[in-house]
């Protein structure tokens, strides 16, 4: 038998004890409601889950800055070479070398902060295509900006984005 198939055996057999030995308790009158317990704690075979958070501490300091939330969370592609000198939504002609961005929604011209949620990189880019044309991707980048967040070579990377207002020309601290 394989190592991996034994010990698939030896985990179900333990489970089956351990749910052996609970319906013991609770024939014997031991058993308590898991609420009473850890009411902030949701049981799952082999793991705990907080589903209420503690209560923040109160001697936290006044002058704690919580980050912006994130107008948009996803994942972003980009697109390079095949589109590079043809128009885009906006009747531009798309140049993969510049920082900028189809969105679905956002209107042409406006600036978007994209950080990457894996890496923290941001850059600032100007929409000017629709897109993407993909379910469940929220921007499509072009070459330049999905460089400058280090993601070429990935394809896909899961980013938040930041509408800025008009004249802002740089993305939110982290």
């Amino acid at each position: 038998m394989p190592r991996w198939a034994a010990v698939a055996v030896a985990m179900l057999r333990g489970g089956m004890l351990a749910l052996a030995g609970c319906c013991a308790h609770a024939q014997q009158g031991l058993s308590a409601e898991p609420e009473a317990l850890a009411p902030h704690l949701l049981t799952v075979p082999g793991e705990a889950m907080l589903i209420d958070p503690p209560p923040p501490a109160v001697d936290a300091p006044a002058t704690l800055q919580l980050a912006p939330a994130a107008d948009e969370v996803g994942l972003a592609s980009w697109y390079g070479a095949r589109f590079h000198k043809r128009r885009t939504a906006s009747g531009e002609l798309f140049d993969m070398k510049a920082l900028t961005a189809a969105h679905p929604t956002l209107p042409f011209g406006s600036r978007v902060c994209v950080r990457s949620q894996a890496t923290g990189r941001t850059v600032v880019v100007r929409i000017n295509d629709r897109g993407p044309h993909t379910r469940n991707r929220v921007i499509d980048l072009s070459r330049g900006a999905a460089e400058a967040l280090g993601m070429v070579g990935l394809g896909l990377k899961p980013v938040e984005l930041f509408a800025l207002d008009e004249g802002e020309r740089d993305c939110p601290a982290p």
